[in-house]
């Protein structure tokens, strides 16, 4: 059983920065591979990037250069540095995990909005 929450969505202007949060609870976070999607208006769902329980990492082409993904284990934490911000992020991010103990199962965030607007 694993809890995930999402903060640090807000309003911001192009070219500015802005940091999201996702806090696991209720499992091992060392276990879980953790990954941020966002979902643009009118589009799917899309992942954006990934960090497993060894720091690697990887982004999508769209955001590979601007975003960084990591983690802090003792906070139970993983982040998103999202630079450069463009009016096409704007979208709503969403935390995942998977655990490496059973794959075939994934939880999610409730989604934290990103609004990129002058």
């Amino acid at each position: 059983q694993v809890q995930l929450v999402e903060s640090g969505g807000a309003l911001v202007q192009p070219g500015g920065s802005l940091r999201l949060s996702c806090v696991a609870s209720g499992s091992v976070f060392s276990y879980l591979v953790m990954a941020w999607y966002r979902q643009q208006p009118g589009k799917q769902r899309e992942l954006v990037a990934t960090i497993t329980p060894g720091s690697s990492t990887t982004y999508a082409d769209s955001v590979k250069g601007r975003f960084s993904v990591s983690r802090e284990h003792l906070k139970k934490s993983v982040y998103l540095q999202m630079n450069s911000l463009k009016p096409e992020d704007t979208a709503v991010y969403y935390c995942n995990a998977v655990p490496m103990t059973d794959r075939t199962r994934e939880y999610w965030g409730q989604g934290t909005q990103v609004t990129v607007s002058s």
